[in-house]
């Protein structure tokens, strides 16, 4: 079976908690994500809300399921139906 690599968004903000809590794990993992900061510009804030349907933040777009919050289980699901 082939590994495939995962199609990683982070949706976050320098002054969020919780979006250096996910990255730092996603760091530990060695998954390689796009971070889409929504403090710099207003059309990935609108990205985020329209992905996630809310406007919380960190959001975690990984292969289309998106995941608002840091939530481990969640990712560590997500991540393992891409391997």
């Amino acid at each position: 079976m082939t590994q495939t690599t995962p199609q990683v968004t982070v949706y976050s903000a320098t002054w969020c908690a919780f979006c250096h809590a996910a990255k730092d794990y996603l760091d530990k993992k060695g998954v390689k994500y796009t971070d889409k900061d929504v403090d710099s510009d207003m059309a990935i804030a609108k990205e985020a809300m329209e992905v996630s349907g809310q406007t919380g933040i960190p959001v975690l777009n990984i292969n289309g399921e998106i995941i608002i919050g840091f939530d481990r289980p969640r990712i560590d699901a997500a991540l393992a139906a891409t391997a």
